[in-house]
């Protein structure tokens, strides 16, 4: 009966997850949250531990990127990768996922290659190279950053003090682990996706586009060279102020001496923890991002890079916590039934990250529902971070934001969805990228 009972709240779990993604946007944090009414009073679970710190770093994090945007220090950015896209046109599957992985790793959320990817369309197209190719890869290529970034909500979820931090990872393991374990995985994609499908010009769909006038290339340069010749006036120092403390981050991340201490409610010293360190460093970047680019608070607020992290901040808010609240719940189940099989084959977790990454459609959510498991099966916490990429598995359904937007960007029509849905144009890439990335994770583990 009590195992009925666990394999039925598992069963709710999933389905307010699934309702969740269908509905999109703020409805996965909303049936989250009734998966967490249905747990905590229909069968008695005590509720599991709120997600705070990681909440807290996405509005910080979330705050200095759309100070960042209204400052116009977005399209300089973005002015800056179509010049260096430009001048490398030939090798624009390598170059372009390359700079799609270093903007979201310097800014920690994946929504910001949407400004990159119809650089990246318009430029391999202007060369008769098959857009899918740089496509595919620079999707995937931003998730990976995303785990590697040392400011965004998944690596502080990570290393918080309840999840790894509290087993002595700290961010300099994440950044050693996963940022080498990553950009191999993105060369290692291109390179195969390179020689994936027919050339541009064989292609059939692009053929009838251009035989129906659908495709001028010309018409899409002016917005596009505005940004290369014209940025904003102040643009630059928004960047500077930006990087100065996402490297403020790092810093204080790789060396925590560098952080202060103080008395603790026990009379002992305690150094100030990695979490608080990044909400006020970059809360306090955003307010000089906005004093030397002299942006508008007003244009931070309703720009889409802080929508999108308040739809994050909704949905983690509400699936993490019916996660936390199950797993924590049923602990005892799932250690005298799988911590010997898990233990010996540690890739089975992998698996499962991955899999719940495709139903949640956040890595931080993800984070904060397996890896509380993952310690408790007694899992080594540097094979946890060589893991990490396994989070990014919500490529597997087309429906991603970043996956929708390449289709849409792409106007020669080679980066598609197939007739079965999941035989789509980021499918190859994305398993590449998150066997590589967790194989070359582990090799780097190892030798810590």
């Amino acid at each position: 009966m009590a195992t009925f009972l666990i394999l039925l709240q598992l069963v709710i779990v999933l389905a307010m997850i699934f309702i969740g993604a269908r509905v999109g946007g703020i409805g996965l944090g909303i049936y989250g949250m009734v998966g967490c009414l249905i747990l905590i009073f229909g069968f008695g679970l005590p509720p599991g531990k709120l997600p705070i710190d990681v909440m807290l770093i996405i509005v910080s994090v979330i705050t200095a990127a759309a100070a960042l945007q209204a400052a116009g220090g977005l399209d300089y950015l973005v002015g800056h990768a179509a010049r260096f896209l430009r001048r490398h046109p030939d090798q624009i599957t390598y170059y372009g996922p390359l700079t799609t992985w270093a903007f979201c790793l310097v800014a920690g959320t994946a929504h910001t290659c949407y400004s990159l990817l119809p650089i990246i369309s318009e430029i391999a197209t202007a060369r008769r190279i098959r857009p899918e190719r740089p496509l595919s890869v620079a999707t995937t290529a931003a998730s990976l950053g995303i785990t590697g970034s040392p400011v965004s909500a998944a690596t502080a979820a990570v290393i918080s003090t309840d999840l790894l931090g509290g087993q002595g990872i700290e961010l300099r393991h994440i950044l050693l682990v996963c940022i080498p374990a990553s950009l191999v995985a993105i060369l290692v994609a291109a390179f195969v996706q390179n020689r994936v499908g027919c050339e541009l010009e064989q292609d059939p769909e692009y053929q009838r586009r251009v035989a129906a006038g659908v495709l001028h290339p010309e018409r899409d340069d002016a917005l596009l060279e505005q940004m290369m010749t014209h940025p904003a006036p102040r643009a630059r120092y928004a960047v500077w102020a930006f990087l100065a403390g996402v490297a403020a981050v790092v810093l204080l991340g790789c060396v925590p001496t560098l952080r202060p201490c103080y008395t603790g409610a026990d009379g002992l010293s305690v150094r100030l923890p990695m979490a608080e360190t990044i909400e006020i460093v970059m809360m306090s970047t955003a307010a000089l991002i906005l004093l030397v680019g002299r942006a508008s608070v007003k244009a931070a607020a309703s720009g889409s890079v802080f929508a999108a992290g308040m739809n994050a901040l909704v949905g983690i808010f509400g699936i993490a916590w019916m996660g936390d609240t199950y797993f924590c719940g049923n602990i005892d189940f799932y250690q005298a039934h799988i911590a010997g099989l898990v233990t010996q084959y540690p890739v089975l977790f992998a698996l499962a990250l991955f899999v719940m990454s495709i139903m949640l459609f956040s890595q931080a959510a993800t984070v904060r529902t397996l890896y509380p498991l993952g310690l408790a099966l007694g899992l080594s916490p540097l094979s946890l971070v060589a893991m990490f990429p396994a989070v990014n598995g919500y490529f597997f359904f087309p429906n991603y934001p970043t996956e929708v937007a390449a289709i849409n960007f792409d106007r020669t029509g080679t980066t598609r969805i197939g007739r079965f849905v999941i035989n789509h144009s980021f499918q190859l890439s994305g398993f590449i990228t998150t066997v590589v990335s967790i194989a070359v994770g582990m090799l780097i583990a190892a030798c810590l």
